[in-house]
């Protein structure tokens, strides 16, 4: 059996198994906790989620933008175009569709195919680690009294801020075993980059808390739960190949995280909330993007500089001919013929022959 025939068969296996746990979870108090949402008093969290869902969006096209070597034209709105449309092909069956799709608007502008692989799937490999290092944010709440043991994660990732290639160099050793060689960013990049990393999973993670707090929950026992959860639910999905975008795999995990703070039932709506916010806030940023995008020039590949002006060629002058006695000069004797008298090169008492007129001698 192949894997691509393995993977067709378990994903739908694998997604609906999920899909049943989170309803067997949440059949119960469910309802009642979505009933919860539509409150007038919930109304400002649901949009609070929804906005900080919407910056840990921007804050991730910066985090991947700033990977990219050199002085190019993909900033601003082109890049948040390339980033979404990237986001939107998750939802396609296949892994290769947001590198195919960065790399094509890279070259449309000029940028090598090299480079954009290169940014991607560094920015691939940094957003796995800052997620999980974000995850560490559930574990006082998640092992209360056993946690201490996980500082030796979070010291991995504070060395490897302050030394990139802590990071950088597997990353370039597996790339090109795979014989996808990996341009590595300076430093400085990589650290900014990790940054924006840890900025953008924890607004984005600030989505979740504001359900949680719309459900009811503990206020700062629940930040660490969600934004840990969110981060941690989302790395781990991630990890799930067969399953299109952790469809399941996310919300049992967020679950889990979420029971910590909530009942088991809150804390399944909670997951199914925060799948819908998540979606509404990429379709949406999606479509504001490429609309908005439609009314702006792309921008244009930067010229290749002009090649250096040769200096024109040197020619010989054609040497004056004696007079000929006859009155008439010699270089007007032929005028009528469009040609002049010259001697063979190199022998100026030999007879003259006749040359086009203006014919450049170019020296060896």
């Amino acid at each position: 059996m192949t894997i691509d025939r393995l993977r067709r068969i378990l994903t739908p296996v694998i997604v609906v198994a999920a899909l049943v746990g989170v309803y067997l979870v949440v059949r119960g108090e469910g309802p009642e906790a979505a009933r919860s949402f539509a409150r007038a008093e919930a109304v400002p969290l649901v949009a609070a989620s929804l906005a900080a869902n919407v910056a840990g969006l921007v804050l991730a096209v910066h985090a991947w933008r700033v990977l990219l070597p050199g002085d190019h034209p993909i900033r601003g709105l082109y890049a948040a175009k390339i980033y979404f449309l990237g986001q939107l092909s998750k939802y396609v069956p296949g892994r290769v569709w947001g590198v195919l799709t960065h790399v094509a608007h890279g070259r449309a502008v000029g940028v090598p195919g090299s480079q954009m692989t290169s940014a991607y799937v560094l920015s691939l490999a940094l957003t796995l680690l800052t997620g999980a290092a974000v995850s560490l944010a559930a574990a006082p709440v998640a092992l209360p009294g056993h946690w201490m043991w996980l500082c030796l994660p979070a010291l991995f990732f504070l060395a490897s801020t302050l030394r990139p290639a802590l990071v950088t160099r597997p990353v370039a050793a597996a790339a090109r075993l795979a014989r996808r060689p990996v341009a590595t960013p300076p430093d400085g990049a990589v650290r900014r980059a990790v940054l924006l990393a840890v900025a953008s999973w924890t607004a984005s993670g600030l989505h979740l808390w504001f359900l949680v707090l719309a459900l009811g929950a503990e206020p700062w026992g629940g930040l660490g739960a969600a934004v840990g959860g969110f981060a941690l639910a989302t790395v781990v999905s991630s990890l799930a190949l067969i399953v299109p975008d952790g469809w399941g795999v996310r919300e049992l995990t967020i679950t889990a995280a979420l029971a910590t703070v909530l009942p088991a039932g809150p804390a399944a709506a909670a997951a199914i909330a925060s799948r819908l916010v998540c979606v509404v806030a990429e379709l949406g940023s999606s479509g504001v993007v490429l609309g908005w995008s439609r009314l702006r020039p792309a921008p244009t590949a930067r010229p290749a500089p002009a090649p250096t002006a040769e200096p024109p060629p040197t020619t010989t002058p054609t040497p004056t001919a004696p007079d000929t006695g006859t009155g008439t000069p010699p270089d007007t004797a032929h005028a009528d013929t469009g040609t002049a008298l010259a001697p063979p090169h190199g022998d100026p008492h030999a007879p003259h022959r006749l040359t086009p007129l203006g014919e450049a001698r170019v020296h060896p």
